[in-house]
């Protein structure tokens, strides 16, 4: 992907024009010779990511009451609350490998904007863009949405690795009725 410039990557992401216009007006961190301190929790967060470090997660980047939200129609969208629900989230993510490598982070106050490239590696077949949305407060997160580039391809993916069980399973689950 080292040959694709950050512009067309982003248009081929389906983000708008208006993120690039927020890239462009943001002075660079290695021009200032500084990056804002969410920016660098983030990038924290990333490391601790790949590295399946849920214990750093949980510790240093995520606050106890913690709202992640993943959009879509598929098993694993909605919003996880909690530092136990997000973690757990995040295993199951890692059971499909997925991985993630930042394209661009910039700050504004407590938000970060995040893109980045997503993929999954156990079964391959989702690689897209994604934009995250993270909250700030105290350093730690305390709220994050993810937005796919695709969001149909997402669905698909997720439905094909996470399926529902089988009816009776999930009907022997359910609440009895008097």
């Amino acid at each position: 992907m080292s040959d694709i410039s950050r512009a067309t990557l982003l248009r081929a992401g389906g983000l708008s024009a208006s993120v690039l216009a927020l890239d462009a007006s943001r002075p660079a961190a290695a021009a200032t010779g500084r990056e804002h301190p969410n920016v660098t929790l983030i990038r924290g967060y990333y490391a601790a990511y790949a590295a399946g470090d849920t214990g750093a997660l949980r510790e240093r980047f995520f606050a106890p009451d913690i709202a992640w939200t993943i959009p879509g129609h598929h098993p694993l969208a909605g919003t996880k609350r909690g530092a136990n629900e997000v973690i757990a989230f995040f295993e199951l993510l890692a059971r499909a490998g997925m991985k993630a490598e930042p394209i661009f982070l910039a700050a504004d106050g407590e938000w970060v904007v995040d893109l980045h490239r997503g993929w999954s590696t156990t079964p391959a077949g989702l690689d897209q863009v994604w934009a995250l949305a993270f909250r700030i407060r105290n350093g730690r997160i305390t709220e994050a949405v993810n937005y796919p580039g695709d969001q149909h391809a997402a669905d698909a993916y997720f439905w094909r690795v996470y399926p529902l069980a089988p009816i009776p399973k999930r009907l022997a689950r359910s609440p009895r009725r008097p």
